[in-house]
């Protein structure tokens, strides 16, 4: 039987790491938003240089299945905590780098490569995070509770943006606003190292899963892991894909787009529009907290049907919210939509990795989330620009959350009768 220490560090350590990888990754996303425009990416028009920053933001999410598919391999070979380990140290290392980097105005289009090849690097650490951090929890679980311990780690979502933009809300109240596009927005990129660090001392203090301990025993693990995923699951893996599209595209809109949209199209300031997510965020949590309860009386899979029924809903709110012009009205929209996000990203931490065995589950779980990530997220701020400019406006882009939310309960449906592998059994220590 795990103790209760052990149990609480398994628990902390998950939910540290993830919410140190979200930090480093919300950084950018809200520097996107904000200042990687102007500064890295020179054009007449501010819609041109959003666009240009927001297609930065999804080179990561094209990183991310080929992190998926490096530490999904070390992960299913060499164990657990060792890949989480090294992706920790990846993210952290590229987002710190990101503090040092040169603006175009220096040294020309070095800068927006140099940032890019960043973006790149926190993406390939951020592909072997999330798969690695929900096995954790949900490997180590007792029998009634992988919903509640697998939304332990996607906690680190909310915790991370609100770190992050509540960072950058202080920042931009405490300097004049050429002082933060000078040199205050390198301020979030440069604490990251404490966080990091925090997350490699609980990380590094923590043992192998029993799943994976298990599957030693019975035998040698895969040579090449991808292949045998490929081979024996991969329509499992498909389903999976689209099963997690929703809470990428949910989120995305309603946090990096939202910002972009409010603070350039509506002319809201940047500090009010912050503090109005930073308050949205906690629906979020909320969501992910509820989700985990509920999926452990009925079932991962039941929680994000409805959850992506909701974001249906959600994709249609969020045109009259946007398009208001009143904060208020904004701040509902937004909130409805976070709480909402909670339902599509909460149980994933259980519903993935029940969809795979021992042997490939820390890259099936991967390779899904992560390719999840750029059919919903990656490609999301630009195309929601895209058509808020030449599309339709706002009612367009709520049109789009809606059939991404659509295609991942369509997926859903399909994986019901046919789930690829028995459901997993979390082996004990």
């Amino acid at each position: 039987m795990t103790s209760a220490a052990s149990t609480r560090r398994i628990l902390i350590a998950s939910l540290v790491g993830t919410t140190v990888e979200f930090y480093d990754f919300y950084i950018y996303a809200t520097a996107a938003a904000l200042v990687f425009g102007p500064l890295f990416f020179p054009a007449e028009s501010a819609s041109v240089q959003l666009l240009s920053s927001y297609a930065s933001l999804a080179v990561a999410f094209i990183a991310r299945p080929v992190g998926a598919w490096v530490f999904g391999h070390y992960g299913d070979r060499i164990g657990r905590k060792s890949t989480l380990v090294a992706s920790l140290m990846l993210m952290g290392g590229s987002t710190l780098a990101i503090a040092f980097l040169p603006v175009y105005a220096t040294i020309g289009w070095w800068a927006p490569l140099l940032l890019c090849v960043l973006r790149f690097g926190q993406g390939f650490g951020l592909g072997g995070e999330w798969g690695g951090a929900a096995l954790l929890a949900v490997e180590n679980a007792p029998p009634g509770w992988r919903g509640r311990y697998g939304m332990v780690p996607q906690l680190g979502a909310p915790i991370g943006f609100i770190a992050a933009n509540g960072l950058f809300l202080v920042i931009g109240l405490m300097m004049t606003p050429a002082d933060f596009m000078a040199w205050g927005w390198r301020v979030p990129f440069l604490l990251s190292v404490v966080l990091v660090g925090l997350g490699l001392w609980v990380r590094l203090r923590i043992a192998e899963t029993p799943a994976f301990a298990k599957m030693l025993q019975e035998g040698p693990p895969p040579a090449v892991p991808m292949g045998e995923l490929l081979r024996d699951h991969w329509r499992t893996a498909l389903g999976g894909t689209f099963g997690a599209i929703a809470c990428f595209a949910v989120y995305y809109i309603a946090t990096a787009f939202a910002l972009g949209y409010a603070t350039t199209t509506l002319g809201i300031d940047r500090q009010t529009f912050l503090a109005l997510q930073l308050g949205a965020i906690l629906f979020m949590a909320v969501g992910i907290v509820l989700s985990g309860i509920w999926a452990d009386r009925s079932s991962p899979a039941n929680v994000l049907t409805w959850g992506c029924i909701g974001a249906i809903l959600a994709g249609f709110l969020l045109v009259p919210g946007l398009g208001s012009g009143s904060l208020a009205t904004i701040f509902a929209a937004l909130a409805f939509a976070l709480l909402v996000m909670g339902f599509v990203y909460g149980p994933l931490g259980a519903w993935l990795p029940g969809l795979f065995p021992a042997r490939v589950r820390y890259t099936g779980v991967s390779l899904a989330f992560n390719m999840a990530g750029i059919i919903g997220g990656g490609l999301t701020p630009v195309a929601a620009q895209w058509l808020s400019q030449r599309g339709g406006g706002v009612a367009a882009v709520g049109l789009y959350l809606a059939v991404a939310a659509l295609l991942s309960l369509i997926a859903l449906v399909a994986l019901r009768p046919r789930r690829g592998v028995a459901p997993m059994v979390v082996e004990g220590p």
